[in-house]
């Protein structure tokens, strides 16, 4: 098990933090998510999520614990530091009430929308990057955020 640990440490480690300094944008904050990450993945057990890779498994748990300090961070309902806006739905989320509206929403989707949704937007990865962590093309990841943009605009105007 601590072999185990230990090579998965080694192996992804470095992955592992650039992803989080692309979170964060804050080298320390990085390392601090980073530590996190894998303590977390330590101490946890994996649900396994079918095919899903150690690398995609320790980016949600890193994307997770960002999320979770952003929070912390900010007052409830402020996303405007942390929201691109480049289309309609992205600006809305300034917003506050639409903003709860398209997190009720967006909460509803199903895996991947919902997590290549929230890497894009609050993550602000690049699709390339995101399909690095799934493990698929940067093709699939527009095709997959254009259809949860869709599907969120679908559930907005219910």
């Amino acid at each position: 098990m601590a072999a185990d640990f230990e090579q998965m440490y080694n192996t992804y480690y470095m992955k592992v933090y650039s992803f989080a300094v692309t979170l964060t944008k804050n080298q320390h904050d990085a390392e601090e998510i980073t530590q996190n990450t894998f303590f977390k993945a330590m101490t946890t057990e994996r649900k396994s999520r079918g095919d899903a890779s150690e690398f995609t498994w320790l980016c949600a748990i890193a994307k997770n614990l960002f999320v979770d300090e952003v929070r912390k961070k900010k007052p409830v309902g402020d996303v405007s530091a942390e929201v691109p806006s480049d289309t309609n739905i992205e600006k809305a989320l300034v917003d506050e009430d639409m903003s709860l509206r398209i997190h009720q929403v967006l909460h509803g989707l199903e895996d991947p929308y919902k997590e290549v949704f929230s890497l894009r937007v609050f993550g602000e990865l690049s699709f390339s990057k995101i399909g690095l962590i799934f493990g698929k093309t940067e093709s699939w990841a527009r095709v997959t955020h254009h259809r949860a943009r869709l599907k969120i605009q679908e559930g907005m105007e219910e």
